[in-house]
C-alpha cells in the first residue's frame, strides 16, 4: 500500500483504456469535445463547453492537484486510439481516508461502449488496493439519470439526496450521493464489475 503522492505521474491502464495525468497541454486534445459536443456538460457544476470554459476547467483540475486534494486524468480509448474524455479523484481527505470520484465525461462516440466500466475498474482498484482507502464517494445532479444509472451499474450504493445543496450554472441543484466502501469492494462489487466487463467484452467480440 502507498499514500497518495500527488507529485507522482500515475498511469492506470489495461487492454482497453489508459488513464494518465491531465496537463495544461491537453487543452488541444479536449477542445473538439468542448466545441462540438457542449451538451456533455449539461449537468456539470463546472462546464467545459467552449474554449474559455475548458481552460477554466483544466486550470481548476490541475490546481486541485497542486493543493493535494484532486488528481485529474485524461482518458484514452485503446480500441480506437483516441482521447475519450476525462475523470478525476477529488476532495481527498487523508484524515478520513476517503476520496470522491467524479468530473467524469466522455465524448458521445465513447458513451455506452463499456469504456466507463473499464475506467472505474482501474480507478477503484487504485483507490482500494493501492491507496487502501476506506470509502469512495460519488455525487451527481439528482436529475442526471444517465450518470446515476452508470454509477449504480458499477456497484454504488445510493445514500440519499442532498437537497438544494450547491450552486449550479443555473440556480441550485439537488445532489444524489452514492458510495462504495472497501469491504464492499472486496466483498463482491469488484467481482460483479469484472463479470459485467467480461460480458460486454464477449458481446462486442461476437
Amino acid at each position: 500500500m502507498q499514500t497518495f503522492n500527488f507529485l507522482q505521474e500515475y498511469i492506470l491502464e489495461n487492454d482497453r483504456v489508459r488513464l494518465r495525468p491531465l496537463h495544461h497541454k491537453d487543452l488541444d486534445l479536449l477542445l473538439p469535445f468542448s466545441e462540438q459536443e457542449p451538451e456533455i456538460w449539461n449537468y456539470s457544476l463546472q462546464p467545459a463547453n467552449g474554449l474559455e470554459n475548458l481552460k477554466t476547467y483544466i486550470d481548476a483540475a490541475i490546481f486541485g492537484r497542486t493543493q493535494e486534494t484532486a488528481y485529474p486524468f485524461l482518458v484514452f480509448d485503446k480500441r480506437t486510439g483516441e482521447v475519450a474524455g476525462s475523470t478525476r479523484f477529488y476532495d481527498y481527505q487523508q484524515t478520513h481516508n476517503t476520496v470522491q470520484l467524479g468530473y467524469t465525461w466522455y465524448g458521445k462516440k465513447f458513451q455506452g461502449t463499456g469504456l466507463n466500466k473499464q475506467c472505474k475498474m482501474l480507478l477503484l482498484q487504485f483507490a482500494f488496493e493501492t491507496l487502501d482507502l476506506d470509502r469512495v464517494e460519488f455525487r451527481a445532479d439528482a436529475k442526471n439519470a444517465r450518470s446515476i444509472s452508470a454509477m449504480k451499474s458499477i456497484g454504488c450504493t445510493v445514500e440519499g439526496i442532498l437537497r438544494n445543496n450547491c450552486a449550479a450554472p443555473e440556480g441550485r441543484r439537488d445532489s444524489i450521493v452514492l458510495s462504495i466502501l472497501k469491504d464492499e469492494w472486496f466483498g463482491g462489487v469488484k467481482e460483479n464489475l469484472k463479470a459485467k466487463i467480461e460480458k460486454e467484452r464477449n458481446i462486442s467480440s461476437q
